[in-house]
């Protein structure tokens, strides 16, 4: 691959947080009196704008209040986050290792996404190229974030190699014009964009990719 920027997605591609994000959520339903599990909420979850996540869930469990599950949401997750949080394998020598731009998009806070990379020892390796969704207004699979994301980096979005973990991500990637590599997905997961993207299962696959 021609590649001059990496653009890689935070939750569940750099960091592992998906998983510890979904236990917080059902903790709140469960305090709300909201029964579900974490395999009825994962599909709901994600690579979503998690705006969008509470609206669903706040329309079908009428109990729920939409801005509270938010604010508690965001106040209890950096504490989970920084008693519990790893790095995705092998993310932390992919990054260091890498010799081209990089850079981070994501449908999360930008205090969310430092919070997350500060945790796990990758922040230095992303200072000044965070790019969130809540900076550009515009969440995955809408392209403008990935299309932000490649001018901060000062590369051409052609240029560019998206990795995602998520179809809302893939979607924006290959709308945006990058390449995208779609991280520890099924084809099921995929669809109709399964001949459109190269897979890895683990990240140390893409510098061999590079």
């Amino acid at each position: 691959m021609k590649i001059d920027g990496v653009i890689f997605d935070c939750d569940g591609t750099l960091v592992d947080s998906e998983g510890l994000a979904v236990e917080i959520v059902l903790e709140l339903l469960a305090e709300a009196g909201v029964r579900l599990s974490a395999a009825e909420l994962m599909p709901r979850f994600h690579g979503r704008r998690f705006a969008t996540v509470v609206d669903e869930l706040c329309q079908a469990f009428p109990v729920l209040d939409a801005q509270a599950l938010t604010a508690h949401f965001r106040a209890r997750t950096p504490v989970v986050f920084r008693q519990r949080l790893k790095a995705m394998p092998g993310a932390l020598a992919l990054v260091s290792g890498l010799e081209i731009e990089k850079c981070v998009a994501s449908n999360g806070p930008v205090s969310k996404i430092e919070t997350c990379l500060a945790v796990t020892g990758l922040l230095p390796h992303f200072e000044g190229r965070i790019v969130s969704a809540f900076e550009v207004e515009a969440w995955k699979p809408d392209p403008r974030l990935i299309e932000v994301a490649a001018q901060r980096m000062g590369v051409a979005i052609d240029r560019c190699l998206l990795v995602e973990d998520s179809l809302p991500g893939v979607q924006a990637g290959l709308t945006a014009g990058a390449r995208v590599v779609a991280y520890r997905m099924s084809d099921l997961q995929l669809g109709a964009l399964v001949g459109r993207v190269t897979r890895i299962d683990e990240l140390s696959d893409l510098q061999a990719l590079l």
